[in-house]
């Protein structure tokens, strides 16, 4: 079992950045990947980035690479994102998730992910 929180979220305008962070309470020895994923209201979850937590690599979602960042924290156990330069359509409920079934053309599938924290609420207005 894995346990992960979100912390980071916050509201910003336009333009300006945040960094989230995932605490993780196991950390690459269950964890084949771990991934960003966010959710608006009255809709899909959706992917926005992976890393693999043993070598490192990373995968965005189209809308997503140049302005957002996934590293890690392999010691301390945590993940982060980076975003920069956001947009009110990035305003979402934004949620961690981790994986020993990593997938490089799939990663975005939520089913992929039987570890789920309880997000963090990003607001960014005009």
């Amino acid at each position: 079992q894995v346990q992960l929180v979100e912390s980071g979220g916050s509201s910003v305008q336009t333009g300006g950045s945040l960094r989230l962070s995932c605490s993780a309470s196991r950390y690459a020895s269950s964890t084949g990947c771990m991934a960003w994923f966010r959710q608006k209201a009255g809709k899909e979850r959706e992917g926005v980035a992976v890393i693999y937590t043993r070598g490192g690599n990373t995968f965005y979602a189209d809308s997503f690479e140049g302005r957002f960042t996934i590293s890690q924290d392999k010691v301390n156990k945590k993940l982060f994102q980076q975003m920069n330069s956001l947009k009110p359509e990035d305003s979402a409920m934004y949620y961690c998730a981790a994986t020993t079934s990593c997938s490089s053309d799939g990663w975005q599938v939520t089913e992929l992910y039987p570890y789920w924290g309880q997000g963090t609420q990003v607001n960014v207005s005009s």
